[in-house]
């Protein structure tokens, strides 16, 4: 299951990321990841949550943000959640390899009984129609 947050800069999706793990990792029956582009969000994260600090691993496109989700369940099958914050702002929304980027990863969220999170900024370049069958919060 893919569930996106998606809203304008300061709408406060990342505390709506951070809250949402949280809740998981109290009844998750595996693994919580929560990646971001920054540190910001480690310390309000529940202590069983793995951070990771996407930042440090140069992903700039889509193709190398999927391979990098494909690594973290490669490495660890007991992840059950997966929350992804920021990775996402800064590439072109419009680019043809974002066109499959929700499709393919709803094949690998089904693959591996996975539920990832992705919070996105609304800065009017993504078809909201795009995401409306995985949006939960705008």
């Amino acid at each position: 299951m893919i569930q996106v947050i998606y809203g304008k800069r300061g709408s406060g999706k990342s505390k709506k990321m951070v809250s949402l793990a949280n809740e998981q990792a109290k009844t998750a029956k595996g693994n919580v990841v929560f990646v971001d582009d920054d540190s910001r969000a480690i310390h309000e994260l529940d202590r069983d949550i793995r951070f990771i600090n996407a930042d440090e691993y140069a992903l700039t496109d889509y193709r190398s943000i999927y391979g990098f989700l494909c690594g973290i369940i490669a490495t660890n099958y007991d992840v059950t959640t997966i929350f992804v914050d920021g990775l996402l702002n800064g590439m072109d929304k419009k680019s043809e390899s974002s066109d499959k980027i929700f499709e393919k990863l709803q094949e690998f969220s089904e693959a591996h009984e996975i539920d990832l999170y992705i919070a996105m900024h609304d800065e009017g370049e993504l078809a909201v129609s795009e995401l409306e069958k995985y949006k939960v919060l705008s």
